[in-house]
């Protein structure tokens, strides 16, 4: 057993491999739960953003919006099902009727179930990969709200596997321009334009809007030319 720079003890190599193996039927059990529940659910966009918006903030009451319109149009919403936008999300589609489904994470705080998921619709996951690949796999679309590492995240796992053509293209929505602009800018300007470590042509795979009826207008418009469909 060798010893850790703060002095404890590691654990040795063959005990970590065991516990890895064992971890493998963990992490089938969720893709196969998650596939099984997920595919029932039908067409459904996906709302990402901070969990810490409180329901009196600004973008909070405008995801309720988002989502509300989206479920009218015959879409289902999808959150993380915790606080702050998403609890938002799956507000707007609930109180539009709409099917509301929250893919919960274990977090050692910020986490926590939201009262406006689906009963039959509450789904939760312990590994963030096997979350992110429902996500990506049962959405028809991304609307991003402000937030932080972990909407990046989610965010650019997304644009990357469209650009590298690892699932089918789908909108990807950014709400608010005086959020995002500073980053739009530092992608063209740093990423295309300086470093060339983007294609041109590759920022185009973000949309970004201030209003429900835009994300609305640009799901529909997309969905007349393209089959709804699982992604991957």
């Amino acid at each position: 057993m060798s010893i850790s720079k703060k002095g404890k003890p590691i654990r040795n190599w063959s005990a970590i491999k065991a516990n890895d193996s064992w971890s493998l039927f963990k992490i089938m059990s969720e893709f196969v739960h998650g596939y099984e529940r997920m595919s029932e659910i039908g067409p459904c966009v996906t709302v990402f953003g901070s969990a810490r918006n409180k329901p009196e903030d600004p973008y909070y009451k405008m995801a309720v919006e988002i989502s509300a319109k989206i479920a009218e149009n015959g879409y289902g919403i999808i959150t993380g099902g915790g606080p702050g936008i998403m609890e938002a999300g799956n507000k707007g589609a609930y109180e539009a009727g709409g099917t509301s489904v929250g893919l919960n994470i274990d977090l050692p705080f910020e986490q926590h179930k939201n009262p406006y998921v689906d009963k039959d619709k509450n789904l939760e996951f312990d590994y963030f990969f096997v979350r992110k690949v429902m996500l990506v796999k049962y959405s028809q679309g991304f609307v991003v709200m402000p937030g932080g590492f972990g909407t990046l995240d989610e965010l650019f796992e997304a644009v990357t596997l469209i650009q590298t053509d690892k699932i089918n293209s789908f909108p990807i929505i950014l709400v608010g321009r005086e959020y995002w602009s500073g980053l739009l800018d530092w992608i063209k300007k740093v990423l295309e334009e300086e470093y060339k470590t983007i294609s041109p042509g590759d920022i185009e795979l973000l949309q970004v809007v201030d209003t429900a009826d835009e994300v609305v207008d640009i799901i529909n418009e997309f969905y007349k030319h393209y089959e709804l469909r699982p992604n991957f």
